[in-house]
């Protein structure tokens, strides 16, 4: 029996849409999740993140075991109280931050061992420490069993040693989070680009016992072509009555192919580092407010999208404050942004749940298609 109910409300092709029931709120499905790396999702306010529709965020382990430390979390109420997000937050376990970030010193069966990035000093992430932080420090709503995610290119035998690893610390994940009613924890694919691993990882995932199902190991670089190969056959391979959740990822198209696919939940930095570097994603694909042109543009940059930042702005303002850099731009940038994000999933519901995705779909990769930068 999982920790969260899991409705599935209508299916078009292998797209799905649904609502996952937490203790701390609804999840509707399709989801995006903004990321809130250090408890806060960068440049806006929890009140601007609520605003844009978001039903939940992430938060990450990595950072926030480093500073401000997670006993120091749980002594402060934990992660919810801290923010003041009172949704539900899913937190990723830390392990792809330590393997791309730390300068990583060792893996073992065991652990991994790591220096931080902030001022070298040394840690020890098992299994069993990452379920603590997640889920009695932090107080996360859902948890990430502990991973280990090759880079790309990978050889085989380099991504199936990593997948089996995954496997028997998702199974220590397992047993260190036991038993709860009012969390969840996840379990991680990997085997890279490699199907027959993807298939096995999956039946070992399956047989373990997850309340959800991520696909990790992509978006590290292999491309969007690429990226769609797999997603034709990983997400079949996972139970098809739970959640399945696609880490890391990404850009609009990637969105809207994945779900095609039937990925439920996605989360990524791309809006808010987008916006805080003068990019803007709108239905026609990215615009970047550095550019000339929009010097003299009064036009906003969505006015059908219910964001003040979206539609109470003109071009020409935008791209001055990203001109001179100021911090209003990056704030305005990143609301519309996540704003659109939300939009896309939304309407992205709407379709699956009418049975037009397919015609959502070619509309969404025409208007692409037909933009002046692309995405």
């Amino acid at each position: 029996m999982s920790a969260f109910a899991f409705d599935i409300s209508a299916r078009d092709g292998a797209a799905r849409t649904g609502v996952l029931h937490t203790a701390r709120g609804e999840i509707r499905t399709p989801a995006f999740m903004p990321v809130g790396t250090a408890a806060t999702v960068k440049a806006l306010t929890v009140d601007q993140v609520k605003s844009t529709g978001a039903d939940i965020i992430l938060g990450n382990t990595y950072h926030l075991m480093l500073r401000p430390g997670p006993e120091r979390l749980e002594r402060l109420g934990g992660l919810h109280r801290f923010m003041r997000w009172d949704g539900p937050i899913l937190t990723d376990s830390g392990g792809f931050q330590v393997m791309s970030l730390s300068g990583i010193s060792k893996v073992t069966e065991e652990s991994v061992t790591f220096r931080s990035h902030i001022d070298g000093s040394r840690h020890v992430l098992t299994p069993e420490r990452s379920i603590e932080i997640q889920a009695d420090r932090l107080g996360a709503d859902i948890v990430m069993q502990l991973d280990q995610c090759v880079s790309w290119p990978a050889e085989e035998a380099e991504a199936a040693a990593a997948m089996r690893l995954s496997d028997r610390w998702g199974r220590r994940s397992k047993a260190a989070f036991g038993q709860r009613d009012r969390q969840a924890l996840f379990g991680i694919q990997q085997g890279s680009t490699f199907e027959a691993l993807r298939r096995e990882s999956a039946e070992r995932l399956v047989e373990a016992g997850f309340d959800g199902y991520a696909i990790g190991g992509l978006a590290v670089g292999e491309g969007h072509a690429a990226m769609c190969d797999v997603l034709d056959y990983a997400p079949g391979f996972l139970p098809a009555d739970r959640p399945r959740y696609l880490m890391g990822v990404g850009k609009p198209v990637d969105l809207v192919e994945a779900v095609a696919r039937g990925v439920d939940m996605f989360d990524c930095v791309l809006p808010t580092r987008s916006g805080r570097h003068g990019q803007a994603w709108t239905w026609e694909g990215s615009v970047n407010l550095k550019n000339a042109r929009f010097a003299e543009d009064d036009s906003p940059l969505d006015e059908n999208l219910d964001c003040p930042a979206s539609r109470d702005y003109a071009k020409a303002y935008l791209h001055h404050l990203v001109k001179a850099e100021e911090i209003l731009g990056q704030v305005l940038l990143s609301w519309h942004n996540i704003t659109f994000f939300q939009v896309l999933m939304a309407a992205m519901r709407g379709a699956i749940a009418e049975g037009r995705f397919e015609a959502f779909r070619k509309d969404f990769h025409s208007r692409l298609a037909g933009g002046a930068e692309g995405s």
